[in-house]
């Protein structure tokens, strides 16, 4: 199973060691519905991020071990495959418009049908999205990566600049790729609800597959707010914890795709719960998908990727040769699509002897403040 918790593992280890471990000791891992349950009534203060990340790798787990004793990957237990492979999405990012052409290229020479599009903005030093360091070999920065350190990272930030510069980034992008090309972006949680809607306005007559997270994800009703002005489809979700997160803004219709990492959501069991909830009201897939989430975890949401009817699209970047060393994969990325393979299980396995050649570093994503000093959503 996977239990990262990006700059917070430590607290999921220490509840996984000192609170679940004991408790699984005799239990029949055929009852996976029922140890899920278990685990997430028994204790009383639940829904919290490192509760729902600790369920989670147990969830995994036990999926992983049915589909090895059934000798079938886990999509074929939640119904079998509903497509051929799963459309991705990659990470094109620039410090200039140049810049990110390049990076557009190089995606779509990897493979890849659909891209996210992020840039740097004119006065702001760093910006979420946009390559900050070095790529190790194989790893692909365009998610920007936790920095190593006892301390986050401080960058600033200006909603107002950014409002007046993107527009003009997705026209360039349009002008340059054509109109087929899906395109999607990342707000990341910087904008007000009149912000947000005032930017999906102003993009679409560039098409998105999809605006993300354009609003802080607590403040749900901001999204009425959104959908009251713009027709560009919004994504959101990669922060919610469990299926009731999800609840109001599905059966309200405030979203298009569900941003939810089978890590960070209690695992494959709410996973595919919610998206069974969310067919109901045409809601598509489009789960978080960065490199802080293991291989396991990844894999983990191919398979319900691949076995629910309202699959979308899956965020997709590479790992780092180093992690690839560490977990060994069935998955495969052919021509723009992804499969997690057809092992008996989840089809990836952890070798922990290559594991102890990288013991933990301590390491936090960076934090936003406003050009007058306040702390402000990354």
């Amino acid at each position: 199973g996977d239990a990262t918790l990006n700059g917070r593992e430590l607290a999921v280890a220490a509840y996984l060691k000192e609170h679940v471990a004991q408790l699984l000791i005799g239990k029949d891992p055929h009852r996976i519905e029922d140890t899920w349950q278990f685990l997430y009534r028994s204790s009383y203060w639940r829904r919290g991020p490192v509760t729902m990340a600790a369920i989670a790798a147990v969830d995994m787990a036990l999926w992983d071990i049915k589909g090895k004793l059934a000798g079938m990957p886990v999509y074929q237990l939640l119904g079998g495959a509903s497509r051929n492979g799963l459309r991705a999405y990659g990470h094109a990012s620039g410090s200039d418009i140049p810049s990110l052409f390049d990076s557009v290229r190089e995606h779509l020479e990897l493979g890849y049908k659909s891209v996210r599009i992020q840039t740097a903005v004119p006065g702001i030093k760093a910006v979420y999205g946009v390559a900050a360091q070095a790529q190790a070999s194989g790893e692909r920065y365009d998610y920007e990566p936790a920095g190593r350190g006892a301390f986050p990272v401080e960058e600033d930030w200006d909603t107002r600049a950014y409002l007046r510069h993107l527009p003009s980034v997705f026209e360039a992008v349009r002008n340059e790729f054509g109109p087929e090309l899906p395109l999607l972006h990342d707000g990341h949680h910087r904008m007000t609800p009149i912000q947000a809607a005032k930017l999906g306005k102003a993009l679409e007559p560039y098409d998105l597959f999809w605006l993300e997270d354009c609003t802080p994800a607590e403040n749900q009703e901001a999204l009425r707010l959104v959908r009251q002005h713009t027709t560009t489809p919004l994504a959101i979700g990669e922060i919610f914890n469990t299926v009731y997160d999800y609840q109001t803004i599905i059966k309200e219709q405030l979203i298009d795709y569900v941003r939810a990492a089978s890590t960070h959501f209690g695992g494959i069991s709410p996973l595919k719960k919610v998206m069974d909830f969310a067919a109901q009201y045409q809601i598509k897939s489009g789960f978080h998908g960065p490199t802080d989430i293991s291989p396991v975890g990844f894999a983990a949401q191919l398979h319900v990727g691949l076995a629910i009817h309202n699959y979308g699209i899956q965020e997709y970047m590479q790992h780092s040769a180093a992690t690839n060393e560490v977990f060994e994969q069935t998955m495969t990325f052919t021509d723009g699509y992804l499969h997690p393979g057809d092992k008996p299980g989840i089809g990836v396995e952890f070798n922990e002897e290559a594991a102890a050649a990288y013991p933990y570093q301590q390491a936090y994503l960076p934090y936003n403040r406003l050009v007058d000093g306040t702390v402000h959503d990354w």
